[in-house]
């Protein structure tokens, strides 16, 4: 796992902006890897935590409770998760929908929002959100 605290106040208030955040760290990744990311945002959608998580050929590891608490270290509003798929299928799994379920669950306790989940596939590119998933 790795941590970075967020240079910019980044603002990632829509799918096009975290969108365009997300491809970047993909960019410098393993396409053939899964690797899961995490940005935290504050009220006004700015960011203040990123951490990203490593996976393999067939998944990443989705690490609920260090999530949640990186939500309650840094006292944030919401949470961004964007991950890749090697497969080349950007839809979201069965296991992606019951993991975003479980942190959904978790971070309402501490009364953050799961913003958005992004599965990223090549140049495709599917939000839980628009899909009515969250």
């Amino acid at each position: 796992m790795r941590y970075q605290r967020a240079e910019l106040p980044l603002k990632l208030d829509g799918l096009a902006a975290a969108r365009d955040f997300f491809a970047g760290c993909f960019a410098e990744e393993d396409p053939r890897r899964e690797r899961l990311w995490v940005a935290h945002v504050d009220d006004s959608a700015h960011c203040l935590h990123v951490s990203s998580h490593d996976g393999d050929e067939t998944g990443a590891d989705f690490p609920i409770r260090e999530i949640i608490a990186d939500a309650a270290a840094h006292g944030i509003a919401g949470i961004v998760i964007a991950h890749n798929h090697p497969s080349g299928d950007a839809r979201p799994s069965d296991s992606d929908c019951r993991a975003m379920r479980r942190l959904a669950t978790a971070a309402e306790a501490l009364d953050c929002t799961v913003l958005d989940h992004l599965v990223f596939a090549g140049h495709e590119c599917t939000s839980f959100r628009r899909m009515g998933l969250l």
